[in-house]
């Protein structure tokens, strides 16, 4: 179910049927038991009937107590009316946890999705806001972009310098990427980055990633192979706790991972690209520089190097062989890669070939909200280089 305005009655009284809501029912029905006893505060009484927690507003509202001596004193008229209003904070009480649980409901959808390629100490500044993406929950509702399709949900973040409260400050925005499509967009993550020297298309199951179904709260008591889910998310069963145990490498790469797509019927814009990323090993410092082999020219990139003093000359052969292995490595890959999507459209069933076509991208930033910073102003179609452009940003 999703959260739409002018259906919180029908939450209400599905708050009351789900089976996580029976500790309140059992709070209700003793609640007139412990206020027949004066004697108890009704603090005690309603914090002991209950078996889970309780928010810190309750243990605002009910810090005073009932003595057992204004009790006693109290005429059976005036007990009468105590003990009504007793009940009425019960209930006021039992609406806000209620509207909390409401609250709940409303963000679970793109919380429930991993934000791909963020880094582990950064995810809590992702949630430091109260983010609302009512405008991805209602493109699931009848008339909106995503209604009856089949989607599948990945999350990702940008860093922007966004106002809020008058003060600039560079903040993680979380996005999420709906992909409208009949099957898995794809079972790989790339795992790349500035430092690496070759970027990685490894299985998701590698990095404890997978298209799991999105099951709604109502439903979550429900054997999973009984739900006909028509929404999957991104999911990565990886546990910040467990992040102590594993190699720095192993983990910098979940922070390098972006999601992989490829679509066959369109040729990649890196199998025509031309350039190679070089990463020599040279004695004082690595060199980066980026080559281009139909641009470039090799004895006068190298003698540049040597000149801006990023390259020693005794290096000069050691580079330029260097070089032609990257140039030759990248032409060998962009060969293979035309050949694998050759192949590939070869042997692609018709329906396959119309659902790639048809397939579409959804772009949702998180809505403005008087609580969080405003995103309206860097919006962006780009997803990633996988990807590519979203076709439509909301």
């Amino acid at each position: 179910m999703f959260w739409v305005a002018g259906r919180e009655e029908e939450a209400m009284l599905w708050l009351l049927s789900v089976s996580e809501m029976g500790w309140l029912q059992s709070v209700y029905r003793v609640l007139p038991v412990y206020l027949s006893q004066p004697t108890k505060s009704f603090s005690s009484r309603f914090f002991v009937s209950a078996s889970k927690p309780q928010p810190q507003f309750i243990k605002t509202l009910t810090k005073r107590q009932t003595r057992a001596s204004c009790a006693s004193r109290c005429s059976p008229t005036t007990w009468a009316r105590l003990l009504m209003a007793r009940l009425l904070m019960a209930r006021l009480l039992m609406a806000r946890l209620f509207m909390n649980w409401a609250h709940l409901l409303r963000e679970d959808l793109w919380q429930q999705v991993f934000p791909v390629g963020t880094e582990w100490d950064q995810l809590d500044h992702v949630y430091q806001y109260k983010w609302n993406f009512s405008n991805l929950e209602n493109a699931f509702e009848e008339g909106g972009e995503l209604y009856g399709q089949k989607v599948y949900l990945f999350g990702c973040t940008e860093p922007q310098l966004v106002f809020f409260n008058g003060e600039g400050k560079v903040t993680c925005i979380p996005v999420v990427v709906a992909v409208a499509s009949p099957f898995p967009p794809s079972d790989k993550i790339g795992i790349n980055s500035v430092q690496r020297e070759a970027e990685e298309i490894v299985p998701m199951k590698q990095m404890k990633m997978d298209w799991v179904p999105y099951i709604p709260l109502e439903d979550r008591d429900s054997q999973v192979e009984r739900l006909a889910s028509q929404i999957f998310i991104l999911s990565c069963t990886q546990r910040r706790a467990g992040l102590r145990h594993l190699k720095l490498e192993r983990v910098k790469k979940f922070e390098y991972c972006l999601p992989y797509f490829y679509q066959p019927l369109t040729e990649d814009e890196l199998e025509q690209s031309t350039i190679v990323q070089i990463i020599f090993p040279a004695e004082e410092k690595p060199v980066f520089c980026e080559f281009d082999w139909e641009l470039d020219e090799l004895e006068e990139f190298t003698d540049k190097l040597i000149e801006e003093e990023e390259l020693s000359e005794d290096q000069k052969d050691a580079f330029k062989d260097f070089v032609k292995e990257k140039v030759r490595e990248g032409k060998r890959a962009n060969r293979e890669a035309r050949e694998a999507r050759k192949k590939a459209l070869e042997e692609m069933s018709e329906d396959t070939k119309a659902a790639f076509q048809s397939m579409k991208f959804y772009k949702f930033y998180p809505m403005p909200t008087p609580d969080t910073p405003d995103v309206s102003n860097v919006k962006s179609p780009f997803i990633n280089r996988y990807y590519g452009k979203a076709h439509k940003v909301l």
